[in-house]
């Protein structure tokens, strides 16, 4: 079976609460323009985004959903370098919307949190390392010699960003200096995945373990490890409709529907943590379809 989904590689707004209006977003979704919607999301989000939100989008009838998946990062730089366009622009990181701002691009002048997924450390059940992981220190387990670890690139992926973080965290909590340098390795490339197929990677038995959301290995029933407190980071997903979007209708819709009850439900099912939506920039800028969901 070939997949739909094709893989690919300014500061100081201000934040407002958002109300869902539940009623209100099914019929605003039955106006359609028959076009298609090119969703830039997320690596982590794929088999959300390609099992679950793409097939109950396309069941609407008209707009038709086309993705593309990569690190977060990855996908600023190819929007900002001319080399990706899009209508949505789906980010494991808010932060990174502030590359697409006025001043490097102006491509993003709004844009919604929604979403969230805590940082877990994921194993292969038939790895050799797996009885390890269930009964010794995760930092000890991923010491051991000959263990395959796999983890996304810091500069091109916030879950990457993230691992490095926790890890050097890591360090403190558990009073071991070096054990960063130590689990990521001299060769730090031998480690180092695409976002959109580090999961892959693990299932397939190319990797023993890696880093992941805890939605990804929720979804697909990968056994973990949870990290304590105190080592907890997340990420945090945000969704904007890109300024030059060649079909803002439909983005439009897209983004009710992903927000509202139905794509909620998707959400849940497949392991993201919803939070109250909050928006950042102008909402004035926001499509007409959007703009009563925002609390006064």
């Amino acid at each position: 079976m070939v997949p739909r989904f094709l893989k690919a590689a300014g500061g100081g707004m201000r934040r407002r609460t958002i109300v869902l209006g539940a009623a209100m977003l099914p019929l605003a979704a039955r106006a359609r323009d028959g076009r298609t919607v090119d969703v830039l999301y997320a690596g982590s989000l794929l088999n959300l985004m390609e099992r679950g939100i793409a097939p109950a989008f396309d069941a609407l009838g008209g707009d038709r959903f086309r993705g593309y998946a990569g690190g977060s990062g990855a996908l600023v730089n190819q929007i900002r370098g001319g080399l990706r366009r899009g209508d949505v622009f789906i980010s494991a990181d808010p932060a990174l919307n502030d590359r697409l701002g006025a001043t490097q691009g102006d491509q993003v002048r709004w844009y919604i949190v929604f979403a969230r997924s805590p940082l877990v450390i994921g194993y292969d059940p038939r790895s050799g390392f797996a009885d390890s992981f269930r009964t010794r220190p995760w930092y000890e387990v991923l010491q051991q010699t000959g263990i395959r670890i796999g983890r996304t690139d810091p500069a091109l992926d916030p879950k990457g960003a993230l691992t490095v973080r926790m890890l050097r965290q890591a360090e403190q909590f558990y009073h071991q200096p070096g054990l960063a340098a130590r689990i990521m390795g001299s060769d730090a490339s031998g480690q180092v995945r695409p976002e959109e197929n580090l999961v892959g990677r693990l299932q397939s038995g190319q990797i023993d373990a890696g880093f992941f959301y805890a939605m990804e290995t929720a979804d697909l029933h990968i056994p973990t490890v949870t990290l304590p407190p105190d080592l907890s980071l997340a990420a945090r997903y945000s969704v904007t409709i890109l300024r030059d979007a060649p079909n803002p209708e439909g983005a439009a819709r897209f983004v009710a529907f992903l927000l509202g009850e139905a794509g909620g439900a998707i959400l849940r099912r497949h392991g993201l943590e919803k939070v109250a939506p909050v928006l950042t920039g102008d909402g004035s800028m926001m499509p007409a379809l959007l703009r009563p969901l925002i609390h006064p």
